[in-house]
C-alpha cells in the first residue's frame, strides 16, 4: 500500500511515525530512532509529512523536503483537538496525521537556516537586555537599602546628557555605621 500522509511526532531520541493511505487506513505505525529517520523517509515515495512546529521541526522539514516530501508544520494548539486518547507519542503522531489532512488547517512556513540564525541572534540579544535590566534593578534595590537612591533607567547614570553626575556614596558601605 502507498503511504499518502505521515504524521511525525518529534522528540530527542525516539520519533513516532504514523502513516495512512488515501483511504485513511493505517499503513505504518512505528517508533524510530533519530539516525533511522532519514533512511526511512528515503525509502518511501514522496508524500505529505506533517509535524508539530517545535524544536528541530524546521531542520527536519528542510531535510525531508530535500528527499522530495511535502512537509507541513502545524502549530501545537491546532493539533491538540485531534488527540483522541491520552497524550502519548503514538497518539500525537496520529493526531498530527489527521490534522494535516484537514482542508482549512493553517500551517507554519519552514524557516531557512539564515532565518533561524537571525532569530537566534534576536533571542540572544533580548535575553541580554532582560538580564541587564534585571541586574540594574537589583543593584538599584540593594543601594536603596543603604539610603542611596538612583534614578531609573541606565542612561540616567551613563554621564551622557546629564547636567550633574549621578550621586555616589561618600563613604564605603563597610565603614558606614548605623545611627
Amino acid at each position: 500500500m502507498k503511504i499518502e500522509t505521515v504524521g511525525l511526532d518529534l522528540a530527542k531520541t525516539l520519533f513516532q511515525v504514523h502513516g495512512v493511505d488515501s483511504q485513511e487506513h493505517i499503513v505504518v505505525r512505528k517508533q524510530l530512532r533519530r539516525p533511522d529517520i532519514l533512511p526511512f523517509f528515503a525509502k518511501i515515495e514522496p508524500c505529505v509529512v506533517g509535524m508539530e512546529a517545535c524544536g528541530s521541526s524546521h531542520y527536519w522539514g528542510r531535510e525531508l523536503t530535500k528527499l522530495g516530501h511535502t512537509v507541513r508544520l502545524i502549530a501545537p494548539q491546532f493539533v491538540r483537538p485531534y488527540v483522541k486518547s491520552n497524550k502519548t507519542d503514538a497518539a500525537d503522531a496520529e493526531a498530527i496525521c489527521e490534522a494535516v489532512r484537514r482542508p482549512h488547517m493553517r500551517f507554519v512556513p519552514i524557516k531557512t537556516q539564515a532565518q533561524q540564525a537571525m532569530l537566534s541572534l534576536h533571542r540572544a540579544r533580548a535575553g541580554l537586555v532582560k538580564s541587564r535590566t534585571a541586574l540594574a534593578n537589583q543593584i538599584r534595590g540593594l543601594l536603596s537599602e543603604f539610603g542611596i537612591v538612583l534614578p531609573q533607567g541606565e542612561s540616567d547614570c551613563s554621564g551622557k546628557g546629564l547636567s550633574k553626575p549621578c550621586p555616589t556614596p561618600s563613604m564605603s558601605f563597610a565603614n558606614r555605621s548605623e545611627p
